[in-house]
């Protein structure tokens, strides 16, 4: 069975406003996450599983939920902690199964149930230093 990691996320994850912990904590989040996107783990066992507080998790999630990489539940639809990743940022067991998930998430974004991503637009990378680095010893 293969495993598709979406190319919306996994080629612009460089350009995201986040730290480099956050960016670790959402290759957490897609490794233990199932085929399109749920997240079947409470915030409290993502604590204990990556090692860290539960409070810590919060923190780490905050940034991706901003993004909308990461999506909450509507208060009325929450049942402990469930979160979700949006379906253009999930991992699908085949190409044809990421397809249909993106048509049918692209239509749901126009009609208004559900948030885009929020990714920087980049048209290319960002050119790289050229030249040798300028190293000094102090």
């Amino acid at each position: 069975m293969a495993n598709v990691m979406s190319p919306i996320v996994a080629e612009r994850i460089w350009a995201l406003p986040l730290s480099g912990s956050a960016v670790k904590f959402l290759q957490y989040l897609v490794s233990r996450s199932d085929f399109g996107g749920a997240l079947p783990v409470r915030q409290k066992d993502m604590a204990a599983e990556y090692g860290v507080t539960p409070q810590a998790v919060s923190g780490l999630m905050a940034p991706l939920c901003d993004l909308n990489i990461v999506l909450r539940p509507r208060s009325e639809e929450r049942n402990g902690n469930s979160y979700r990743l949006h379906p253009l940022a999930a991992k699908y067991e085949s190409p044809e199964a990421m397809e249909a998930a993106f048509r049918a998430a692209l239509v749901r974004i126009q009609a208004g149930d559900l948030a885009n991503l929020k990714l920087p637009t980049y048209n290319q990378a960002p050119p790289a230093p050229t030249g040798r680095p300028k190293l000094q010893v102090a």
